[in-house]
């Protein structure tokens, strides 16, 4: 494949990754902070003594235990400051670990407040509330063609030299190696697969197995 055609590839993936940060980024949108969306809705449902807001960030067969964890936490938060705090953080954790199963992704804890994020995260986030992604696709295409360009650029010059040596041919195949699997991995979030919460999806891990193996 020459080069011209390795840069048509690097031009549809941008496009590719453009239109699925538009739906795939923000729905798991840093939900493990105390900033962020879960947490938001998890405290209105408080404030208003009502759960629904925060049943569609679980899975259907989770909503009988984020319901009890709901009364419970009603039952309790009247006991006092303390007894509040506690009570409320206990229903946080709770909502986030099991939004978090219902996308096969473990729960390690809430981020506090003002926790660092990702800034493809903040941009999705800015783009719901602007109305644009134009900024949004903008920094994300910026990434990934350096990204791209990198590998392909360290590719394509060992290649030239594949043939002086075993051991030069084997730079030569690990540089492709990650340049291919780079672009593979991008094209593949692109069209809908991928990892969700930094976990393949059942078909894609078993693809990702095969070719570890």
């Amino acid at each position: 494949m020459n080069a011209g055609r390795y840069l048509n590839v690097a031009l549809m993936v941008l496009i590719f990754v453009g239109a699925w940060l538009l739906f795939a980024t923000q729905a798991h949108a840093h939900c493990d902070t105390m900033d962020g969306p879960v947490i938001i809705d998890a405290k209105l449902a408080l404030s208003n003594g009502d759960v629904t807001p925060v049943l569609k960030w679980i899975k259907k067969e989770f909503e009988a235990e984020i319901r009890s964890a709901f009364e419970k936490t009603m039952a309790v938060r009247v006991k006092g400051q303390q007894a509040k705090e506690l009570a409320d953080m206990y229903f946080f954790e709770t909502l986030v670990r099991l939004h978090r199963a219902g996308e096969g992704a473990p729960f390690t804890g809430l981020k506090p407040s003002g926790a660092e994020m990702e800034p493809a995260v903040q941009g999705a986030d800015k783009a719901l509330e602007t109305g644009s992604a134009d900024s949004l696709i903008k920094m994300v295409n910026k990434d990934v063609a350096a990204g791209i360009q990198e590998r392909f650029a360290r590719a394509l010059e060992a290649k030239k030299h594949v043939n002086e040596s075993v051991e030069v041919g084997r730079r030569y195949v690990e540089a492709y190696v990650e340049y291919v699997h780079y672009v593979e991995r991008l094209h593949t979030d692109a069209i809908g697969h991928g990892v969700v919460h930094g976990h393949l999806k059942g078909e894609d891990a078993e693809s990702e197995h095969h070719h570890e193996e």
